[in-house]
């Protein structure tokens, strides 16, 4: 806004460009091997569209057309150049500069660079005086040189071994409930959600990170990571990260790529109260501060991790904190000028959480891929993350659990939800209702196999065998028998004849490790083992019967074993991919609740 004069600006933008090499850098091929190619010192043009002749309406309309269409197209990374610039007029006193830059010679720190040095030169252009800024102590080259030399033997295998320790065993993906299936490829366009954070929050968690020893950054991160661990159901998040990376006082006047990415990892387990949670997030932090020299795509490389195209690897959604500069700037003898990211309108990531520290409070957005994620559902989750910080801020001692993410409406309707219709079931042990169904239809099909069927009428005989053998080794009421067998007829024989004996079954995976199969009979405290007879040897070592479970069986009368709906019927273990294997203890009851919600 103010009168503008196109050739000083031009001047000013081409003596930005003399003193960055990284602005004058194409990447090309030398003798098989990619390198930095810098051109010589050249004119710098910035074309000129005149929208001033449009109507008003129509005219803003067009500079936003005209900048996304800029903000989508491509750079030739090996012709360059890699920094666009062009120039709208609106009015007489009023422009729009778009300046392109791509990421390989630019980041965040280097916009801020960029403006502070294009409005100190225009002024002294405009009234006919040299460049008032100071020469550059070296070139982003030089840095590049030194950082290989640098990071390299025991340097690098040091940091690339905290990396490897960081993140081993870390959840493989962050699987966020989507509106729409994955895409095989990434890709997506790009949407935003705005959220204003209310100041008294704002400041309660500043305060809170001050108290404990942190900052407002891993405060914030610890909640965001809350957040999404509830929605996708996960103990442990890996949360991405830039930093800044200029850590010599030499780069921080140099246009260049600096920015890193750190994997953040956050453990959510054991419902602790959210100060503990942010010492875990903070001591995290800690660590990847300590070892944020080796570049992201490194640490990728060391983790040899399983490269998805439609999913960025290690991490899925960006937690970003900024500061409130940027405001408007320019004045004296040239125009005042207030930057606008324009965008690219594609999503770098499935959610990036981005907040803004200005001096009223927060403001936050949530930038999501639109391919996967309704507006709709973004705008819920908004809402969702603003009461969680307002929880968080009124009473951070409360455990995690304690801290609720939902308006009273919304959590008044998925109560009301909840007590829909009712229906009454037959409270009665899993095993009596299927022998109500043997011998009502004892010719029924129960499964079907790739080389057979069974029928109820057989399945009730195999089981009531397994039950006697069974009960014969003194097999009752909670008594834990592993069972482990592949999909077969003997798996479901041997499930019923567990449960027919009074016993709760504590089902084994054939293909797992022995090592896994050994911790889940530890655990579970089994005390008989019915194994199909080729596979004793995936349980060596333990120490109880082993029962086969296709081997001759004694005949007699059926058991008949009374147990109450309270009962054990079986234990089943995670998968342990957030830690080590746990067993949840199901009851009768509610595996009769399953077989009648699901009827």
């Amino acid at each position: 806004r103010g009168a503008l004069d196109p050739g000083a600006l031009e001047r000013a933008l081409a003596e930005i460009v003399t003193r960055h090499e990284s602005l004058r850098t194409r990447f090309g091929v030398v003798d098989g091997e990619p390198a930095q190619l810098v051109d010589p010192p050249g004119p710098f043009a910035v074309p000129l569209a005149d929208l001033a002749a449009l109507a008003p309406d129509r005219r803003e309309a067009e500079a936003r057309r005209l900048s996304a269409r800029e903000g989508r197209a491509p750079f030739d990374l090996e012709r360059g150049p890699l920094l666009r610039a062009r120039l709208l007029r609106l009015a007489g006193d009023e422009h729009v500069l778009l300046l392109t830059l791509h990421h390989i010679v630019s980041d965040g720190w280097s916009t801020g660079v960029l403006l502070r040095e294009l409005s100190a030169l225009y002024r002294a252009f405009l009234r006919g005086e040299p460049s008032p800024l100071p020469e550059l102590p070296i070139q982003y080259g030089d840095y590049a040189v030194w950082q290989r030399e640098e990071l390299a033997g025991a340097v690098l295998e040091e940091q690339a071994a905290f990396w490897r320790r960081e993140l081993e065993g870390a959840p493989p993906a962050l699987d966020l409930p989507t509106d729409r299936s994955r895409p095989p490829t990434r890709g997506g366009p790009g949407a935003k959600h705005a959220v204003a954070v209310p100041p008294d929050t704002a400041a309660r968690l500043a305060a809170l990170g001050r108290e404990q020893g942190a900052t407002l950054f891993m405060t914030l991160l610890a909640a965001s990571a809350l957040l999404l661990g509830r929605y996708a159901d996960q103990e442990e998040v890996v949360l991405g990260t830039p930093i800044a990376g200029r850590t010599q006082e030499e780069l921080e006047g140099l246009i260049g790529f600096f920015v890193n990415t750190l994997a953040v990892r956050v453990d959510l387990s054991g419902d602790p109260p959210f100060t503990e949670l942010l010492g875990r997030v903070r001591r995290r932090l800690l660590g990847a501060y300590a070892h944020q020299e080796i570049p992201f795509e490194r640490v990728v490389e060391e983790l040899r991790v399983p490269r998805d195209p439609g999913r960025t690897p290690v991490f899925q959604a960006m937690f970003v904190l900024q500061g409130g500069g940027g405001g408007e700037g320019g004045g004296g003898d040239g125009p005042r000028w207030t930057p606008e990211p324009a965008g690219t309108g594609a999503a770098k990531f499935d959610l990036t959480l981005v907040f803004v520290e200005h001096a009223d409070g927060l403001a936050a957005a949530l930038d999501y891929d639109a391919g996967l994620f309704d507006a709709a559902t973004v705008e819920r989750m908004g809402g969702h993350l603003l009461r969680l910080l307002d929880a968080v801020a009124a009473d951070p001692r409360r455990r995690l659990s304690a801290l609720s993410m939902l308006a009273p409406e919304e959590e008044r309707r998925l109560l009301a939800d909840g007590l829909g219709p009712r229906r009454a079931y037959p409270d009665a042990p899993a095993h009596r209702l299927f022998l109500e169904q043997a011998r009502r239809a004892p010719a029924a099909v129960a499964a079907v196999f790739p080389d057979g069927e069974l029928t109820y009428g057989e399945l009730e005989a195999r089981s009531a065998a397994i039950a006697r053998r069974l009960q014969a080794e003194g097999v009752g009421p909670e008594v834990r028998v592993a069972l482990l067998a592949g999909r077969s007829p003997g798996l479901l024989a041997g499930m019923m004849g567990i449960l027919r004996a009074g016993g709760a079954f504590v089902p084994l995976d054939p293909s797992a490790p022995p090592e896994r199969i050994a911790a889940v009979l530890r655990d579970s405290g089994a005390r008989v083992l019915l194994a199909q007879e080729e596979l004793p040897d995936r349980a060596r070592g333990f120490a109880g019967a082993v029962v086969p479970l296709d081997g001759a069986l004694p005949h007699g009368d059926a058991p008949d074993v009374d147990v109450p709906p309270g009962a054990l019927a079986y234990v089943i273990y995670t998968s342990g991919s957030t830690g080590a294997p746990k067993g949840v203890m199901v009851p009768h009851r509610a595996l009769a609740n399953l077989v009648h919600a699901e009827v």
